[in-house]
């Protein structure tokens, strides 16, 4: 599901127009994406949990060359599925 197709179905099913849903889209991830740029997580009860990870540097390797090559340490969102939505999509 692209996010048209995403737009199409909470319009269907919260009964409001296209335009409306789409603002509600974007300030949703607009929020989300605040939160997590001041690493604080995001949950969602019944749904999961947003956060932000710390990834460590390390070495990797240039496809093309084979050369050995340094990976800063970065901060990479993550999500954690809650229960509810594991057991909607294993049953």
């Amino acid at each position: 599901m692209n996010k048209s197709e995403l737009i199409d179905s909470i319009s269907d099913s919260a009964d409001v127009s296209k335009a409306s849903a789409g603002r509600v889209l974007d300030a949703l991830c607009d929020a989300v994406a605040a939160s997590l740029k001041n690493s604080e997580p995001v949950a969602i009860a019944g749904f999961g949990t947003f956060s932000v990870r710390d990834r460590a540097a390390r070495t990797g390797r240039n496809p093309r060359t084979g050369e050995a090559i340094q990976i800063a340490a970065s901060r990479v969102p993550a999500f954690k599925a809650g229960k509810a939505l594991r057991d909607t999509v294993n049953g």
